[in-house]
């Protein structure tokens, strides 16, 4: 499932390389995913930050993304630190080393490798997408895709088409497959970028995280 020496897409090692050469103590390798396999609960991102996973050699850590998906998760106890942080205080993800876990659920990218630009080529993505089948046959019972690329890439690996079901922030598809019936959860990506033009709220990330954790912990729907 998970490659470290993968190089399939020449030019992401080829870019993985070079910020190895300009930044030496980062890891600059295709990033594992994090927590439990087989949680009930996937989350799937785009792909690694330059300094964020793509250093660290953890999906969402270091990066500005991070806090407020970690404090999401820490909110609904699906996210733990040891030791565990002061009362009051939210799980935030700084380091690989900083003794975060994850309960219930699981974090993958569409792809495993930092993209110049943050924006992976289609041929990537689709180069990329076993890792993401192989994910998603552990059998997680809900999926949360993070923006539109992961919301088409975990269609793909599910072996649907993209028409199957548009992406739209919260929006909740049930989605029959050869896998048998997934139901896929959206939102706009927890990006720098989306929080300060305020496309993406702590609320509105927390509305549709909470509807995902309590289906998929039997709950919901």
């Amino acid at each position: 499932m998970y490659d470290p020496h993968c190089r399939r897409c020449a030019r992401l090692a080829e870019f993985r390389d070079a910020v190895k050469s300009a930044h030496p103590h980062y890891a600059c390798l295709p990033v594992p995913s994090f927590g439990p396999l087989g949680a009930p609960l996937l989350i799937v991102g785009l792909a690694p930050g330059l300094h964020g996973a793509n250093a660290s050699a953890r999906p969402f850590t270091g990066d500005g993304a991070g806090p407020l998906l970690y404090a999401t998760l820490g909110a609904l106890g699906l996210a733990q630190r040891t030791p565990p942080v002061a009362a009051g205080d939210a799980p935030s993800s700084i380091r690989a080393d900083d003794g975060m876990r994850l309960v219930g659920c699981r974090i993958a990218n569409a792809v495993k490798c930092l993209p110049p630009q943050n924006k992976p080529t289609p041929d990537e993505v689709r180069g990329c997408n076993a890792y993401l089948r192989a994910e998603l046959a552990a059998a997680p019972r809900v999926v949360l895709a993070l923006g539109l690329v992961a919301h088409g890439a975990v269609l793909r690996a599910l072996g649907l088409k993209a028409s199957a079901a548009r992406f739209a922030h919260g929006a909740r598809h049930a989605l029959d497959t050869a896998l048998g019936t997934a139901v896929l959860y959206d939102s706009y990506h927890c990006s720098r970028y989306n929080q300060n033009t305020g496309r993406l709220t702590a609320a509105m990330l927390h509305d549709v995280f909470e509807r995902a954790a309590a289906e998929a912990r039997g709950q919901g729907d």
